[in-house]
């Protein structure tokens, strides 16, 4: 596979007040394979959203470069990149007026990406609900006579709509209960053989990114701290904090957890308008030392497709995955 999209030392700073600044992205390098679903996991905080929204232009990075098949992004995004590129919100109900039918969202959106006639809308429309399961009876229904899972099909179906090449779903079924989830799931693989499209995966749940993603990067305070194939990620992670995030999954058995918790790091993340200097996980990290407190390690190769910034990267301590 070649890569679809490409980032180069991103980086996305606010400015808090005359002399706050936050550091949202600090400087993330990697590519997302053509056709393939990449996974972005972390803790709140760690600026996976606000990554994916530089992805998709509603942010403007503050530095770095982002290329989209082989070009740089336009600054501003043009209406062509907005057809190639598309976004899934959090909250379905949120990312959809209420005051619109279904139908005429997606019209909207179809108009403003310049898609073409009345007629030819209106049949895509048509289309995309059919392609998600929905069927034409809904693009008369409001958000608020749908379920949640109709509500995020609605949103996937806007976002296809354009025929995209690259959507960003962020954290897409976080806010639907278990059964719903699966199904959302099976539709976003579904639409991906069928499409050929690319996904960016946000989420913290450690069991979905498990079951679709093809390879997985772990974000803390801003930064990749790992990147690595599913396999060998959740069965090998290297960086200690990526086997604290695979330790705080619950496993039904209270003495394992008991134990599997007490290794977890102390304290919460710093504060990203005061990022420590060094490794920015040094003051949670077990295996932190004087190197660690100075000098930041870059994101290198640990093995063939593994890349881990650690400067005392390890398997001891590490934890196996178990989907149970």
């Amino acid at each position: 596979m070649t890569a679809l999209l490409a980032v180069e030392g991103l980086t996305k700073h606010y400015r808090l007040g005359r002399s706050t600044t936050l550091r949202a992205l600090d400087g993330i390098t990697l590519e997302v394979q053509r056709g393939e679903t990449l996974g972005l996991v972390g803790e709140s905080g760690s600026g996976k959203s606000t990554f994916g929204r530089c992805l998709v232009g509603l942010h403007a990075p503050t530095g770095g470069r982002i290329l989209f098949d082989g070009r740089p992004m336009p600054n501003p995004p043009d209406a062509a990149f907005r057809r190639r590129v598309q976004l899934v919100f959090q909250d379905p109900y949120g990312a959809l007026n209420p005051a619109m039918t279904i139908g005429t969202t997606l019209a909207e959106h179809l108009r403003a990406q310049r898609y073409g006639s009345g007629e030819s809308i209106r049949a895509r429309s048509r289309e995309v609900l059919d392609m998600t399961g929905l069927g034409a009876a809904y693009a008369t229904r409001y958000p608020h006579e749908m379920s949640g899972g109709e509500r995020q099909r609605a949103v996937i179906a806007r976002a296809i709509s354009s025929h995209p090449d690259f959507i960003v779903a962020d954290e897409p079924v976080s806010a639907l209960d278990v059964s719903t989830r699966a199904q959302i799931i099976n539709l976003m693989r579904a639409l991906q053989r069928a499409l050929g499209l690319t996904w960016l995966f946000i989420s913290h749940d450690l069991g979905v990114v498990a079951h679709v993603c093809r390879r997985v990067a772990v974000m803390y305070l801003g930064r990749v701290v790992e990147l690595a194939p599913r396999e060998a990620l959740f069965h090998r992670p290297l960086h200690p904090y990526t086997q604290a995030l695979l330790r705080a999954v619950p496993i039904p058995d209270p003495a394992v957890q008991r134990a599997r918790l007490s290794d977890a790091p102390p304290g919460e993340p710093p504060d990203a308008t005061a990022p420590p200097g060094g490794c920015s996980f040094h003051p949670r990290c077990p295996r932190a030392s004087d190197l660690c407190r100075t000098t930041a390690p870059a994101l290198t190769t640990a093995a063939s497709g593994h890349f881990v910034a650690c400067h005392h990267a390890s398997l001891e301590g590490a934890t196996l995955w178990s989907a149970h």
